[in-house]
C-alpha cells in the first residue's frame, strides 16, 4: 500500500533535472531490448510485466507478430523503480499498488517522491519531514529515491536507439551520439 500525501509544487525546484526545454518528449520511445538496458532487467521480464500489466509500454504495445513495444521515458523510470523494489524484496502485490500510484504521477512530480518499504508496505515521502517522520516511526528500512533513478535513466538513455511513435524524425537532442555515427557512415 502506498500512503497518500499531497503533491506540493515549489517552482524553480525541478529545473535542474528536467528543464521546460528538456522534458521527454511523449512520443519518442524505446524498444523493449533497449528499456531492458536501460531499466536493468531481462527481456522475460518486461514481457510478464507487460503481459500482466503491471508496467506496460505507454506509448506503442505490441500487437500481433513482429509488431514492437516502446516505452517512454516514465514507463523506463517505472520499471527501473520496480526493479529496485523486487531488489529489496517488495512483493509483487504491493509493487502492483506502489506503480498504479506512481502511473498517476507527471514526470516532474515523480522527481520529488522518494519511497521506502519495511519490506511489505510501500510509503511515499515528498518532504524532509515526511522522510523524518517515518524513519521516526521505525517502519522505513529502506529508501528509493526516484529523482535519483531518474538522473540514470537521463545519463544512459542517449546511448540507446530512440523512434518517434508517429514516424516522424527524431530531434536533434533525441539522437544518440552512435546514432549519429552511423546515419553519418550510412548516408
Amino acid at each position: 500500500m502506498v500512503e497518500d500525501s499531497p503533491i506540493q509544487t515549489t517552482p524553480g525546484e525541478q529545473g535542474a533535472l528536467f528543464p521546460d526545454s528538456l522534458l521527454p518528449d511523449e512520443l519518442v520511445g524505446y524498444r523493449g531490448a533497449a528499456a531492458c538496458q536501460i531499466a536493468g532487467i531481462t527481456y522475460r521480464q518486461l514481457d510478464y510485466w507487460a503481459r500482466t500489466g503491471l508496467v506496460g509500454p505507454s506509448i506503442r504495445s505490441a500487437h500481433g507478430s513482429g509488431s514492437q513495444r516502446l516505452y517512454s521515458f516514465k514507463d523506463l523510470l517505472v520499471l527501473k523503480v520496480v526493479k529496485r523494489l523486487l531488489d529489496t524484496g517488495v512483493s509483487l502485490q504491493n509493487i502492483r499498488v506502489a506503480v498504479e500510484h506512481l502511473r498517476k504521477r507527471g514526470v516532474r512530480d515523480l522527481a520529488r517522491i522518494t519511497l521506502f518499504s519495511d519490506g511489505t508496505t510501500v510509503y511515499e515521502c515528498t518532504s524532509p519531514e515526511e522522510v523524518v517522520d517515518l524513519l521516526q516511526g521505525g517502519q522505513g528500512v529502506f529508501g528509493i529515491a526516484v529523482s535519483g533513478a531518474m538522473r540514470e535513466i537521463s545519463g544512459t538513455i542517449h546511448e540507446f536507439p530512440a523512434e518517434r511513435a508517429d514516424g516522424a524524425e527524431i530531434q536533434e537532442g533525441h539522437v544518440d551520439e552512435l546514432s549519429r555515427r552511423r546515419a553519418q557512415r550510412t548516408g
